[in-house]
C-alpha cells in the first residue's frame, strides 16, 4: 500500500542552535518542505536581526536538506509595533510567538501582561502577521492539566475579541475545550495538533514507571481530550493542521531529577500522523491536514514537491546524535508501519 501527497509543512518546530542544530541533520527525514521555527533560544529571538541571523545558521546547518525555515519573533512585553513592521518587510519572518512567561522551555522572557503588547497585536492584525500562542496559564495554583482551559477563558477570549482581525494559532492543543474554542470562533482562529498528543494520553507518562521521554508541555491529557483531538482531525476542518512541536533535548537533560519538557518526533513526523489517521479511519484527510490547511491559513503557496508514504515497516533508532550527547526519539527501538520519502522533481 502506498500514498502520494503534497509535501507537508510543519507549523511548529524546534531546531535549537549551535552544536545541537548542526547534529539534527542526521535525524531530519527531508520530507517536510517548510517549517515555522520556534524562537525560544537562549537568548530568545526577539528582533528582526536575530531572526535573520538564526535563519542563516539553520540554512548552514541543514544545507543538504530541503527545509525552508519560516522564522518567528519571540513576543516580549517590550516588542514594538515598529519591530513588527521591520520583521514583516523582510519576507522571511512569518509569525510572532506568545509564550506566557515561564510556560515552557526557555520562556522566562515571555509576556507577563497581555495589555502591555496590545499595540503590537494591533499592528500584527493590520499587517496580517499571525500570532502563535502557547496557550497555558502559569499560575501555580492552577492544576497542570487545567492550564490550557483556564488560559482560554482568562486570556485568549479577550485577545480574540479585542483583535477580531488578528490571525491566531493556538498551538499544540491538547484538550476538548481547546477544540471547542477553535471550532466556535471565526476563520481567523486556528490550531496545530501534534502527533504525540493524537497518539497518547497521560497514562503514557507513567506506564510501568516514570517515562521522561513522554513528558512535554502542554502535558499529555485525559483520553476524552485525545478523542476530541481525533474528532477534530476526522472532521477535515481547515482550522486544524500539522504542527509537531518536535523538541530535542539531550538524553541526560530528560533523564534527570528535574527533566526537560519535550518530545522529539521530527525523525518520523509524517509517518506518525499516517499511523494516527489510519487508525482513526481518515487517511483521506491526511494530505489536507499536513499539506494544505496550514499553508492556506498562513497565505503561503502550496508546495509543488510530492512525497510517497509506503506501508513498509522499519525500526526507529534507539538514539540520534544531538550536540555533544544524544537524544531519544519517540518510539525509540520500536517498529512503525509507514515510511515516507521525497519523490524526485
Amino acid at each position: 500500500m502506498a500514498l502520494e501527497l503534497v509535501a507537508p509543512d510543519d507549523f511548529h518546530l524546534h531546531l535549537r542552535d549551535g552544536a545541537g542544530l548542526t547534529s539534527l541533520g542526521e535525524a531530519w527525514p527531508d520530507v517536510v518542505s517548510r517549517a515555522i521555527i520556534m524562537p525560544n533560544l537562549k537568548p530568545p529571538v526577539t528582533t528582526t536581526e536575530s531572526a535573520l541571523a538564526y535563519r542563516g545558521r539553520i540554512i548552514d546547518a541543514l544545507g543538504g536538506k530541503r527545509l525552508v525555515p519560516l522564522m518567528t519573533l519571540y513576543l516580549t512585553d517590550t516588542t514594538t509595533p515598529e519591530e513588527i513592521e521591520k520583521a514583516k518587510a523582510t519576507g522571511h519572518i512569518f509569525a510572532v510567538k506568545l509564550y506566557p512567561a515561564g510556560a515552557t522551555t526557555n520562556s522566562d522572557s515571555g509576556v507577563t501582561d497581555i495589555a502591555k503588547v496590545q499595540p503590537t497585536l494591533a499592528k500584527m492584525a493590520e499587517l496580517g502577521m499571525p500570532l502563535c500562542i502557547h496557550g497555558e496559564v502559569t499560575d501555580k495554583t492552577v492544576d497542570i492539566f487545567e492550564r490550557e482551559p483556564v488560559f482560554l477563558g482568562r486570556h485568549l477570549e479577550n485577545i480574540v475579541k479585542t483583535n477580531p482581525n488578528l490571525k491566531v494559532i493556538l498551538e499544540h492543543i491538547t484538550t476538548k475545550e481547546a477544540v471547542a474554542f477553535v471550532e466556535s470562533h471565526g476563520p481567523n482562529v486556528a490550531a496545530t495538533i501534534t502527533a504525540h498528543h493524537l497518539m497518547f494520553n497521560r497514562n503514557a507518562i507513567f506506564e510501568g514507571g516514570l517515562r521522561p521521554h513522554m513528558y512535554c508541555l502542554p502535558v499529555l491529557k485525559h483520553e476524552t481530550d485525545r478523542q476530541a483531538l481525533l474528532g477534530a482531525v476526522r472532521s477535515g476542518s481547515p482550522k486544524f493542521f500539522m504542527g509537531t512541536d518536535s523538541a530535542p533535548h539531550t538524553r541526560h537533560a530528560k533523564e534527570a531529577a528535574c527533566g526537560c519538557a519535550g518530545v522529539f518526533t521530527a525523525h518520523a513526523s509524517l509517518e506518525f500522523y499516517a499511523m494516527v489517521f489510519e487508525e482513526a479511519g481518515c487517511l483521506d484527510k491526511l494530505e489536507a491536514f499536513t499539506s494544505q490547511h496550514g499553508s492556506a491559513f498562513y497565505g503561503l503557496p502550496r508546495n509543488t514537491r510530492r512525497v510517497r508514504l509506503t506501508k513498509s515497516e522499519w525500526t526507529v533508532p534507539d538514539v540520534y546524535p544531538f550536540g555533544e550527547g544524544d537524544l531519544v526519539p519517540l518510539l525509540a527501538g520500536q517498529k512503525i508501519p509507514w515510511k515516507a520519502e521525497l519523490l524526485p522533481e
